[in-house]
């Protein structure tokens, strides 16, 4: 694997119930995530697993093709009460790393003083987030032979 890729998404806030949060990264093909949720007395749930170099390019594909790393956070909504996103990329020669309020819907990012950036930032988190689950859910359910 090359060193020359990494992402790390966290979306999170402190609320009544504490810090509670989500977040997971992927550096050197080993996909790492955190889930805190102490609604209910949940515990801190962490998981981990290594990705094959196919898995690794796709995530470098959907990040290339969203063309995230041309866009700029300057004009995005700060983080405030309802919480925060990040997410920061290696990509190469590149990198960037973004902070935003929580996005609830498409209407927050319409009503954005940038429309157009803050929609690759949701659409990207969206595509990246879809596929974290899906192999968090494929990768917990199945169950070794022998």
């Amino acid at each position: 694997m090359s060193n020359d890729f990494y992402v790390r998404y966290y979306t999170g806030h402190q609320g009544k119930h504490g810090h509670e949060f989500f977040e997971w990264e992927l550096s050197r093909g080993r996909l790492r995530y955190a889930n805190n949720s102490n609604y209910r007395n949940d515990s801190l749930i962490r998981k981990e697993m290594w990705l094959s170099d196919a898995l690794v390019d796709e995530f470098k594909r959907i990040i290339e093709e969203s063309e995230i790393i041309a866009e700029d956070d300057e004009k995005w909504p700060k983080k405030n009460v309802v919480g925060r996103q990040e997410l920061e990329v290696r990509l190469g020669n590149e990198h960037i790393s973004f902070e935003t309020a929580k996005i609830g819907s498409l209407v927050d990012v319409q009503d954005s003083e940038d429309p157009e950036g803050l929609r690759v930032m949701y659409y990207l988190v969206q595509d990246l987030k879809c596929l974290v689950q899906s192999l968090l859910s494929l990768h917990l359910r199945l169950k070794p032979i022998g």
